[in-house]
């Protein structure tokens, strides 16, 4: 018997597929169902694309990607944007947004540099320890006034954006921090690579990894999707939304602060400037990495990639001869892209799903 020989349509023609998995998923295998997952994912088609990119790039121009300084750039320039980008997509997961992740970045890389200025003796593991938790702690405020004041996130972290920045403007004013005034232990890890990859990368990777395994393994994860689907029936069901939404916020939060000590440590200077504007680059990178903006669905590997995608195409287009507008104007069809398309395979989805309870009543 084929995996689906008991269903067929209304006039007795066979089902396809795609019908079988939403009617009987367990009746096709373990590794027919991994690679129809593979094979029919958005990530699938982003990493493709990225993969594109490269190669026109490299065959352009080889030391884009074939040179010690090519190589390194291509892997350690994403890796800020894509631990913001994972934090981003948990948030946005849950139906929600985080525009305040760019003034958490800003203000924990000021304070990584005054805890070195004056803490001197301070290890350096402690440093990221505070920093982290100083992150998770302004992702708490944003998530207690989503989630327990009912403020649409938009309007409460576009707030926040505008008072954590403030306070590093006030905080930090003309000053300006060095490489000078920063261990050179610390500053080693900006510039380090294990086998070629360099520490940042692989501290993104695991990160990642981590918090790409608890969303798809961990029913604590599933939670997430389950708010961003429908926040009303999530209640209904007895799920914790308050608390699975503080802790997005909390995770958000917590990733920028990392960011903002790495980002210290790979460029070895800090101002009150710094991270301004990432934070929408950062939202570009889950909605084009296949996250829907409306929540429910989407993966932090497609925000990933999507960090990736958009961070080598600003690198390749210059080397392509493209005017700086054309750059910008690229990244934003990509966007509007995703978004349309995001929104007809919902659609899609939601036909075939209506057509599969048509056949089985």
């Amino acid at each position: 018997m084929t995996p689906h020989a008991e269903i067929r349509h209304p006039d007795g023609t066979e089902a396809s597929t795609s019908e079988v998995l939403l009617v009987e998923p367990s009746t096709l295998s373990p590794a027919r169902r991994m690679a129809t997952t593979v094979l029919r994912s958005r990530e699938l088609s982003i990493f493709l694309v990225l993969v594109a990119v490269t190669v026109v790039a490299t065959l352009k121009n080889e030391s884009f990607l074939f040179s010690a300084d090519g190589w390194r750039n291509f892997w350690v320039n994403p890796s800020l944007l894509l631990l913001l980008a994972v934090g981003q997509a948990v948030v946005v997961i849950t139906r929600n947004v985080d525009l305040s992740v760019g003034s958490v970045m800003a203000l924990t890389a000021y304070l990584t540099g005054r805890l070195f200025i004056d803490q001197p003796g301070l290890p350096i593991v402690a440093v990221f320890a505070i920093c982290i938790l100083a992150g998770a702690l302004l992702g708490l405020v944003n998530g207690m006034l989503v989630a327990y004041f009912n403020v649409p996130s938009l309007v409460i972290t576009l707030g926040t954006l505008y008072i954590y920045r403030g306070i590093v403007l006030s905080w930090a004013g003309s000053d300006r921090i060095n490489a000078g005034d920063l261990p050179s232990g610390f500053l080693a890890l900006g510039n380090k690579a294990i086998l070629t990859i360099p520490v940042l990368t692989i501290i993104a990777m695991a990160v990642l990894a981590a918090v790409g395994y608890y969303l798809y393994t961990a029913r604590g994860g599933r939670e997430f999707y389950a708010i961003g689907s429908d926040p009303d029936a999530a209640v209904l069901y007895g799920l914790d939304v308050r608390r699975r939404v503080l802790a997005a916020f909390v995770l958000s939060g917590a990733l920028a602060g990392l960011v903002g000590v790495l980002y210290t440590a790979r460029y070895g200077t800090v101002s009150s400037g710094v991270g301004s504007g990432i934070e929408l680059q950062a939202v570009a990178a889950v909605v084009v990495g296949g996250v829907a903006i409306f929540g429910g669905s989407g993966t932090v590997w497609g925000a990933a990639i999507g960090a990736f995608l958009l961070v080598t195409i600003n690198r390749a287009l210059p080397s392509l001869g493209i005017e700086d507008f054309w750059q910008r104007a690229v990244v934003g069809v990509l966007i509007l892209g995703a978004i349309v398309l995001d929104r007809l395979l919902a659609n899609r989805q939601a036909r075939k799903l209506a057509e599969a309870r048509e056949m089985t009543t």
